[in-house]
């Protein structure tokens, strides 16, 4: 038997990761492994993206209107071929707002997986 199994990889807003998680559980997805990242995409980071202070003059001196970088959350979350659409389609409807920034998905291919604790060895070892 083919073990086929996918790492689905979003990017998106930090106060969008309760809300993801918990469509995840309710579609028996519970495993993710959730970091903090900084970054931007074409459109330079957003202002109003971040509810922060800024020093005195730091906004006058960039010029191109974006931040530097923009606080996101990395997720990683492994699962069967089957979930795939499903949790795409999970995270789009939690995390789609219309608005630059929303995020990003990729997905890839996962050879195989293994439960340290177990030896469990596929989707026995992520479910």
């Amino acid at each position: 038997m083919v073990l086929i199994m996918k790492e689905i990889i979003t990017v998106i807003r930090p106060k969008k990761v309760n809300a993801t998680k918990e469509i995840l559980v309710r579609l028996g997805i519970p495993s993710m492994t959730a970091i903090p990242v900084l970054g931007r995409g074409k459109q330079k980071g957003i202002d109003s993206e971040v509810n922060i202070e800024y020093r005195a003059g730091i906004l006058e001196q960039n010029k191109s209107g974006g931040m530097k970088y923009v606080p996101k959350r990395y997720l990683s979350i492994v699962v069967s071929d089957e979930n795939v659409d499903t949790v795409i389609d999970a995270i789009i409807q939690v995390n789609r707002t219309g608005q630059i920034g929303d995020g990003k998905i990729f997905v890839c291919p996962v050879e195989d997986a293994l439960r340290i604790r177990t030896d469990e060895q596929g989707n026995d070892a992520i479910n």
